[in-house]
């Protein structure tokens, strides 16, 4: 079993690569941040203001890509995905890290199941009882010493254990159950029911919403734009992905 990444000790989940698409069209200038999940408006802001984004002239942001060390997490985001959502993911993520199930979440990312963007992540992250998840279980002879030894699944006298063909039990269980094999160990679906405990934006609750549209000041806004500009020539962009699709309003 390969071991774990070392995990952020701090409070961020995953990180977004935020870039004004107007600037690049008009001047030829690609402007860019990356901001880091979870946020506040007051950061959210001040990273607008520092690409040119005013929510006049330039009232679009966009996202080219995603960083995680929650496995499988950069895969399953993409460029629809709101502020707002993505920072009412992080913080559901940031509670299902707090109970020790980051591991399990991981898990459940790999199974392949409601993981299509991060309105299934915000469910899949509060629907973790659908699932058992065996850690460092990594093969059909390990799954049948856990169902022996750990489940007690089977009664096995002592004196014919070693006889046992823990390989062969083990392999029927994978093929007769909702499980798959996963980084990590091995990952079964239950039988408990998967809840929709969200729809849409309209189910965040307001204390994790942190997209605003700037306030106008125009000396202000002239001055950030110039400044934007002389900043995004002068410095190389931050790596990402080239990736197109549909833009969100800055709001």
């Amino acid at each position: 079993m390969k071991p774990w990444p070392e995990r952020r000790k701090h409070a961020e989940m995953f990180e977004a690569y935020v870039t004004n698409p107007g600037l690049y069209p008009e001047l030829g200038v690609e402007a860019g941040e990356t901001l880091k999940f979870p946020t506040t408006t007051e950061e959210v802001q001040a990273l607008f203001s520092r690409i040119g984004i005013d929510g006049e002239r330039y009232g679009e942001y966009f996202i080219t890509s995603y960083d995680s060390d929650v496995l499988g997490l950069y895969d399953c985001l993409d460029e629809y995905a709101g502020l707002d959502e993505l920072n009412y993911l992080a913080h559901i993520l940031l509670k299902v890290r707090e109970q020790g199930d980051i591991e399990k979440f991981e898990a459940a990312v790999a199974f392949g199941e409601h993981t299509d963007g991060a309105a299934d992540l915000i469910n899949l992250a509060q629907n973790l009882d659908c699932y058992d998840f065996y850690p460092g279980i990594g093969d059909d002879e390990a799954l049948g010493r856990c169902y022996v030894e750990e489940l007690d699944a089977i009664d096995i006298p002592e004196h014919i254990r070693s006889y046992f063909d823990y390989e062969a039990y083990g392999r029927d269980i994978d093929l007769n159950s909702d499980g798959n094999f996963v980084p990590g160990g091995y990952v079964l679906r239950n039988g408990e029911p998967f809840r929709e405990y969200y729809a849409g934006r309209e189910d965040i609750p307001e204390e994790y919403r942190i997209c605003r549209t700037p306030a106008r000041n125009e000396k202000e806004e002239t001055r950030s734009i110039l400044e934007t500009i002389r900043q995004f020539k002068e410095a190389r962009p931050a790596p990402h992905k080239d990736r197109e699709g549909p833009s969100h309003e800055g709001r």
